[in-house]
């Protein structure tokens, strides 16, 4: 199976101090689920720049979708970027956009006829259980609702590539499993998922899903399968 994820002995340093990500090596093949667990300062969100393109490694390969991203020319990283959604932390929602634009925004950029956009952002709109707040800005929403619309913005486009920090962590339980059902239709469509958490109990929400633990910028074993699963087996 091709991986639409391969990093090879990949390290990070900011500046001239120690290395933040050391020796990296994993795949992700197409249409797999996996989680990234560690403690907080492990290089999670560093790992992730990576794989969203904000920042290139200090060395070894990183290819995405079969090419190799590290000597690819930056002309082309937009045509990669369109293919990865991103779910940030602090959300980045566009603050003089509604709830409603900042949710197409994506959908505009890569040219989507406005036939279709109402009802794309609508039905996401009541996915995420914000159809009330449509024409609301962000700065009047609170943190999940933020969370939400920052979600909806990332999957609208139904990317190849799904990278989502912390996706959960603004919301409360009940939201928190609506949001992964969506991942996981997402992923079952054939969309490459990972996602950064803290909370172990989400680890056991996705069938099939694996999990990369960091400590300390380098990874702790290969990924492991889902621990439920792994249970269920003996």
């Amino acid at each position: 199976m091709a991986s639409v994820v391969q990093f090879e002995n990949v390290g990070l340093r900011y500046g001239t101090g120690a290395e933040t990500l050391s020796d990296i090596s994993f795949a992700l093949p197409r249409g797999a689920f996996t989680f990234l667990t560690g403690p907080s300062g492990a290089g999670k969100t560093s790992l992730l720049r990576l794989l969203y393109l904000a920042q290139r490694p200090s060395r070894g390969i990183i290819r995405l979708f079969d090419e190799d991203i590290v000597t690819a020319p930056r002309d082309r990283l937009p045509g990669f970027r369109r293919r990865i959604g991103v779910v940030f932390q602090d959300f980045r929602l566009v603050p003089y956009l509604t709830v409603y634009d900042n949710i197409a925004l994506p959908l505009r950029v890569a040219s989507v006829s406005e036939r279709e956009v109402p009802r794309l952002v609508n039905e996401m709109l009541g996915w995420v259980g914000l159809t009330a707040r449509a024409t609301a800005r962000p700065a009047t929403l609170s943190g999940g609702e933020q969370q939400r619309v920052a979600i909806a913005r990332a999957v609208i486009t139904r990317p190849d590539l799904l990278i989502a920090d912390e996706p959960t962590g603004n919301v409360d339980p009940e939201m928190a499993q609506r949001l992964l059902a969506l991942f996981d239709t997402l992923n079952r469509m054939g969309t490459t998922i990972i996602v950064a958490t803290h909370d172990i109990h989400l680890l056991r929400t996705v069938v099939g899903a694996k999990t990369m633990r960091l400590d300390r910028g380098r990874l702790d074993g290969p990924p492991m399968p889902d621990p439920s699963i792994v249970a269920a087996a003996r």
